[in-house]
């Protein structure tokens, strides 16, 4: 009877020493797995997983160079008075969501690090629908050997280093606290059916003659008016009109150059070469006055003749000036040689394909 009440006593102090042992795996469970979400969020939150939730991105650098990115009913707008780039939201979005912190940096190189992030940090911060905070980070610069980018949750102890599942590059670029970089690059974006009329009206002496006008009939079609010289006595090939109305459809340039010292002196070093107005559905207009530019090291035809464009002038890239004069920007010969055709290319009949 001793015994059994002994062997009773031991199971019950081996059931409490479980249930102890239990209860301290659990804590320490807790602690290294459970709380984990929370250490992550406090010190290496940088994942955005529902971007969705995200109306407002306020980037900022240390040289008091500020950029406000707004989710409107129209699209992003760029500190509330430009159209945002497209493709630079689309990778800011997918780099929200899917950036991680790798690794935590090195003691060895925490100084360092902070200083860097001190002196030239973007601070990032994100709102959601109704103005509360969801974020604050600060990202800095790359990591050795282009593996990552260090970053620094506010209020947090450590910095960290981040990457993208898929891509080992320099995530700093894509948080630019240039205007130029995010306002959209979309000069013309009209289909044929939002289409009212356009005006190619040549400068040079030379061209002149080649000047149109394309518009809109009353039936929906378009008709071209040329020179009456260059009529030659028939009409205007309407496969080839309705060609040229298709062209006015997300014409796009290269860069802003908004902000270049001596901007106005290197447009006037060169000829205008044509103005284009366009009309559109809405009251909607938008005039380009398009200049020459000086053939220069990324001139193709420094190496070989155009047979369009003089010898002393780029073949591949123009300067335009857009939005009612606000905008002066480069543009691409490949893009805007389609809209500037001259008058006598409308007539004539089609080749025939063999």
């Amino acid at each position: 009877m001793h015994h059994q009440n002994n062997r009773r006593t031991r199971m019950r102090k081996t059931i409490v020493y479980i249930a102890i042992l239990g209860l301290l795996g659990y804590g320490v469970w807790f602690f290294l797995f459970k709380d984990k979400s929370v250490f992550e969020e406090d010190e290496a939150g940088f994942t955005i997983k529902d971007t969705a939730a995200v109306y407002k991105i306020f980037l900022a650098d240390k040289r008091g160079d500020t950029i406000s990115l707004s989710r409107t009913g129209e699209g992003w707008m760029v500190n509330g008075r430009y159209g945002a780039s497209r493709g630079m939201m689309e990778t800011l979005m997918e780099t929200i969501h899917s950036q991680a912190a790798a690794y935590p940096v090195q003691e060895a190189a925490h100084n360092n690090v902070i200083k860097q992030l001190a002196v030239s940090a973007v601070k990032v911060e994100l709102f959601d629908k109704d103005g509360e905070l969801i974020r604050t980070f600060y990202v800095g610069g790359q990591v050795s050997g282009n593996n990552g980018t260090y970053m620094l949750v506010e209020g947090a102890q450590r910095p960290y280093v981040v990457q993208l599942p898929v891509y080992q590059g320099y995530l700093t670029p894509r948080y630019s606290t240039s205007l130029k970089d995010w306002r959209d690059r979309t000069v013309v974006d009209l289909s044929p059916k939002q289409l009212e009329s356009v005006e190619v009206k040549y400068i040079s002496p030379d061209e002149y003659l080649n000047s149109f006008t394309l518009l809109r009939k009353d039936d929906g079609s378009f008709t071209i008016n040329t020179h009456p010289e260059l009529k030659m006595g028939g009409e205007p090939n309407p496969r080839r009109v309705k060609t040229y109305a298709g062209y006015f459809q997300k014409l796009g340039l290269e860069g802003y150059l908004d902000g270049v010292q001596k901007l106005d002196s290197i447009i006037a070093s060169v000829p205008r070469r044509c103005e284009i107005t366009v009309h559109g559905q809405g009251g909607y207009t938008q005039k380009m006055d398009i200049y020459w530019m000086f053939i220069g090291k990324r001139s193709k035809n420094q190496y070989e003749d155009s047979t369009v464009v003089p010898d002393i002038y780029d073949a591949d890239r123009m300067y335009a000036i857009i939005n009612g004069g606000k905008d002066t920007v480069i543009i691409q010969a490949h893009v805007f040689n389609k809209i500037l055709r001259r008058g006598y290319e409308f007539y004539g009949e089609d080749k025939q394909e063999e």
